[in-house]
């Protein structure tokens, strides 16, 4: 587990640093060169997909996702266990469902044959793979509510 999630904070940290960079010198273009890098724009789309949808497992088994806690103190501590699992599983089937409406929209984007406007770069790799990240995030979220029922059921 510990390597899948070096892993994936390795690839989010090169994104974010080829969006770094690559800002950085179209910055220095436009300034210095009167001149923008060609399909820069495009680059930086593609740099932060990576990021965010490879961060996104991390995030979920960090537990850093928004959490409203706001009747956290009113509310049973044994509710709010089982509140842990059915968000969990919730969570999981939306991120589950998210991969599969992404996954039939790329099979779209193949038969459209779209790419980017100005570096032509297919797109439909990089949704099969956002659809391959909401699912292992999804997987995530199967993980912590089969977790948090564990600990539920040891608590009762």
């Amino acid at each position: 587990m510990k390597r899948t999630e070096s892993l994936f904070a390795t690839v989010a940290a090169l994104a974010l640093f080829a969006m770094m960079a690559l800002t950085f010198a179209d910055v220095i273009g436009r300034k210095f060169f009167d001149h923008s890098l060609t399909g820069a724009v495009e680059l930086t789309e593609i740099f932060m997909t990576l990021m965010i949808y490879f961060a996104l497992p991390l995030a979920s088994i960090a537990g850093e996702h928004i959490v409203f806690d706001l009747l956290d103190r009113v509310v049973p501590a044994g509710v709010l266990k089982g509140q842990k699992v059915v968000s969990h599983a919730v969570t999981a089937l939306v991120m589950f469902g998210g991969a599969w409406i992404v996954a039939e929209r790329a099979g779209r984007t193949i038969e459209y044959g779209d790419m980017t406007a100005t570096l032509e770069i297919r797109l439909w790799p990089f949704q099969y793979l956002i659809a391959v990240m909401l699912a292992v995030a999804g997987a995530v979220h199967v993980w912590l509510a089969a977790r948090a029922r564990r600990l539920h059921g040891e608590a009762a």
